[in-house]
């Protein structure tokens, strides 16, 4: 048994610029103020602040206006009400998915693999789009709730940098997933700590910082067109296959030697 439990292997992805193109705070800012639950004012910043994100990422350093800016917005507001903009959300973040990362999740479901969203946006999305997905599960951030209304205080650490990291520790642990053999996807540097903690790191339309880190590291680089369906290939310094199952990875993505990190982990599905 133990032997088998070791054995297991997942595959985790961001999901802004990553699984989808753009954010998903903006969708879920535009269904907040469809519905009233924001007013006009921070729902104009808060899609500045998605424009801005789309164009260059995340960065450490707007990491905790980010955080409490998200906890502002729920407080006080019921969980129930922002939960049913779901009915309105994730069809459009489903139609969103890039074609090329359906490709990805598919493969990794054949060769028995969990798949599963790792997010800062709140688990009340993450979870319900994973499972339209049909992936194993979803984490994100998860806020504090107190008779059915948001208090503005999380419960454990916020999902990003190496709170993806905690998530993931927690996860492995609890699933039995063996991080050598895992796998993980995101654009941004600010993902560096959960592409370290897997065997098999992987850089999807990576940042100017990312890129430079994969280069170096010889990770492989995939890059999904914007303007087509089509999967572009970019091979890394020091070129050879990259395995799903112990053969050619079937997207056609190349890389350099791999480098294993100690690091392991990810949080328990709810």
């Amino acid at each position: 048994m133990e032997l088998y439990r070791s054995r297991r292997s997942a595959a985790f992805f961001d999901l802004d610029r990553t699984l989808i193109a753009g954010s998903s705070a903006f969708t879920f800012g535009v269904a907040a103020w469809r519905h009233d639950l924001v007013p006009t004012g921070q729902f104009a910043r808060d899609a500045l602040g998605a424009v801005a994100f789309r164009l260059s990422g995340s960065t450490d350093g707007t990491t905790e206006k980010v955080r409490e800016r998200m906890l502002r917005a729920v407080a006080g507001t019921r969980q129930a009400d922002l939960v049913a903009l779901n009915a309105d959300i994730i069809p459009k973040l489903v139609d969103r998915v890039r074609t090329e990362a359906r490709t990805l999740l598919d493969l990794h479901r054949r060769a028995g693999r969990d798949t599963f969203i790792v997010s800062a946006s709140p688990i009340e999305l993450v979870e319900p789009l994973a499972t339209g997905l049909g992936m194993t599960g979803g984490i994100g951030t998860v806020a504090e709730v107190a008779d059915g209304v948001y208090t503005g205080e999380l419960v454990g650490p916020f999902c990003y940098g190496e709170g993806k990291v905690d998530a993931i520790r927690e996860l492995a642990e609890w699933e039995g997933y063996d991080l050598a053999l895992c796998y993980a996807y995101s654009d941004s540097a600010s993902d560096l700590p959960m592409l370290d903690c897997v065997g098999h790191p992987v850089a999807v339309n990576p940042d100017g910082p990312l890129a430079r880190v994969a280069s170096e590291r010889g990770w492989p680089v995939v890059v999904f067109s914007r303007r087509t369906k089509q999967l572009i290939r970019r091979t890394t310094a020091g070129a050879g296959a990259v395995a799903l199952t112990g053969a050619a990875f079937a997207a056609g993505v190349k890389l350099g030697a791999r480098r294993l990190s100690p690091l392991a982990g990810l949080r328990g599905r709810r």
